[in-house]
């Protein structure tokens, strides 16, 4: 063996001049990052890494490939509790974690969404929601030597009495029934329905609906309840256990708590340990997964008028809000989806484009003046009051902000040439990368622990390491890429060049482009499908939507719009989309799944 740990046998290979013998090499480090002996798959996967930026196109793709083979992944990757009784207590899911026995090995768990809990035990990841807020759309993350995986948790209270609703389009089992059926010997007052294979092709799934204490109504977990719980994994072990509690506050999510490795009890027993049960509320159906197919031709169903001359605009998590940055005043325009109702929220300097965090508390608004060196900042906005929290300084012209899978707000900022990088919680800056001139957009591939950002002066989409934040890639592009969205599912990243009337796809994994594809005049922004089947340019020049086929390319439709329109922002459930016209001071609905 090698200092590096790595058999000599396979440094040979892989520091061959000959680029078959690196091939062969990457198989080699493959077969061993699969294997028992961590701290070789350990090895493995760090020299897989290193031959991404190998000089041959075909070992390089080869090992991104190998790297996506042995890294974590989670079965299914979404979790929609549907619409609960507004008295239910508890509700538990579980997912599988696939990948080699490095996957496993010391991960850690957290989570991010109001009542989210997680454990991990082996291999299964199991996910309680206590309902405390009206609507959940969180996430759970397994974070380890393998690389991250997450799964998006959904679910929507109901009124009191109200028996669990499924997702719309939600179909479930294998053999013609709608809904998973009860299993046989579960204790009294416990229900778990196994969903099968989903028909939208999430994984099989398990929810298990735990009974309501003694107490009436929803309570929170306090401090006493999770000493009980931590005294009760401490007292059972747990083989592999990590476990994850998030409590209500906007404080960032609390390190996981490993456990020893002893047997692990079942997590009922963990849960109910907590809080015992008598009794359960009266469960009907349990959708896992909901399932909104993208439509090739959208066709506009609406418009709404927000104030001058909007620009950014971001849907909430739970899809009620939508906010819109209006740059030719200091509003920031808060719509309610339903009611049409705008309320303004007076800003400090004049509002450009819009994130919102994970947890839909926050809402981030970058800031500059028209002189483009003047007002530079973001402004941190609480979604519950309506009121600005504090603001953040930046560099000069922060751009189209986004919130990273880890919570993390990435700012690109246009005149310096680099990203900046705020903690989530805290946010404190934490990093600073250059980049080449000048940063418009960034995008993320969780699966892939990379980020892309859309480079206007340089025509060049820069690739970012995540776990090091160092520089990957330049990949050239169409002339004065202004946006850059990553596919749902993290495999494509669609580029828009304005300058050129064209888009650009990007395979996240072997960062092979294709393209340019023809659009309207002068794209601005681009986004997504929930589904990842389909793409969006906004073409400011001549007032429309193109919509592109997210993985060849073709454009399937042209959607007229309103006047100069800036920017698209998606629904999380995947039905409509918003797009802000800034020469007419109102955004256009769009109908975009079924």
């Amino acid at each position: 063996m090698s200092d590096t740990g790595l058999p000599q046998s396979v440094l040979t290979e892989i520091g061959s001049p000959i680029r078959e013998s690196r091939l062969t090499g990457v198989d080699e480090l493959t077969r061993l990052a699969w294997g028992a002996d961590l701290e070789l798959a350990a090895a493995a996967r760090h020299a897989l890494q290193q031959m991404t930026e190998d000089d041959s196109r075909s070992v390089s793709a080869a090992a991104v490939a190998a790297l996506e083979r042995t890294a974590v992944r989670l079965d299914p990757e979404r979790i929609d509790f549907g619409t609960v009784a507004a008295e239910t207590q508890r509700l538990v899911a579980e997912v599988r974690v696939d990948g080699p026995p490095l996957a496993v090995a010391g991960a850690t768990v957290t989570v991010s969404g109001p009542g989210l809990r997680a454990m991990l035990s082996d291999r299964t990841l199991r996910i309680m929601w206590l309902p405390r807020s009206d609507w959940l759309d969180g996430s759970v993350t397994v974070r380890g030597p393998a690389g991250w995986a997450d799964v998006r948790v959904t679910g929507q209270v109901g009124a009191a009495g109200a028996p669990f609703a499924p997702a719309a389009g939600a179909a479930y089992g294998t053999s013609g029934a709608a809904y998973g059926t009860s299993r046989g010997a579960e204790p009294e007052g416990l229900r778990t329905y196994d969903g099968g294979m989903v028909a939208n092709g999430y994984g099989p799934s398990r929810v298990t609906v735990l009974p309501a204490p003694p107490s009436p109504g929803r309570r929170q977990i306090g401090t006493t309840v999770l000493v009980a719980i931590l005294t009760t994994l401490v007292v059972l072990g747990g083989a592999g256990v990590a476990m994850a509690l998030l409590s209500d506050g906007r404080s960032e999510p609390p390190p996981a708590v490993a456990l020893p490795t002893q047997p692990q009890p079942q997590p009922a027993e963990v849960f109910e340990s907590a809080e015992p049960a008598t009794s359960a509320p009266e469960v009907t159906r349990v959708p896992l997964a909901q399932r909104v197919k993208s439509v090739a031709k959208p066709r506009v169903i609406g418009t709404i008028r927000v104030g001058a001359e909007p620009e950014g605009v971001a849907v909430a998590p739970d899809g009620r809000t939508i906010y819109v940055a209006n740059q030719n005043s200091r509003i920031l325009s808060v719509v309610d989806a339903a009611t049409r109702k705008v309320t303004p929220v007076v800003l400090r300097n004049t509002p450009r484009f819009v994130a919102v965090s994970r947890d839909g508390n926050t809402v981030f608004v970058s800031m500059y003046e028209d002189d483009k060196h003047t007002g530079s900042g973001v402004a941190v906005v609480d979604t519950r009051s309506r009121k600005v929290l504090r603001y953040l300084d930046t560099g000069h012209m922060p751009y189209t902000l986004a919130v990273a899978p880890d919570n993390k707000l990435w700012v690109p900022i246009h005149s310096d040439g680099r990203l900046e990088i705020f903690s989530s919680g805290t946010l404190r800056m934490v990093g600073e990368l250059p980049v080449k001139p000048n940063p418009h957009a960034v995008g993320f591939s969780s699966d892939q622990m990379r980020a892309f950002t859309a480079n206007h002066e340089s025509n060049a989409v820069t690739v970012i390491d995540m776990r090091t934040n160092g520089v990957l890639r330049s990949i050239p592009v169409s002339r004065a890429p202004h946006s850059i969205a990553v596919s749902p599912d993290g495999r494509m990243a669609l580029v828009a060049g304005y300058e050129a009337d064209a888009a650009n796809l990007i395979d996240t994994v072997t960062l092979k482009r294709s393209g340019p594809f023809k659009v309207g005049r002068d794209p601005q922004s681009v986004a997504f499908s929930t589904d990842s089947r389909y793409g969006y340019t906004v073409n400011e020049g001549d007032g429309t939507i193109s919509v592109l086929n997210g993985r060849t390319g073709a454009v399937t439709a042209t959607v007229k719009v309103g006047k100069s329109p800036r920017t698209i922002g998606v629904s999380p459930d995947g039905r409509l989309a918003y797009v802000s016209n800034g020469g007419d001071n109102t955004i256009s609905i769009l109908r975009v799944g079924e």
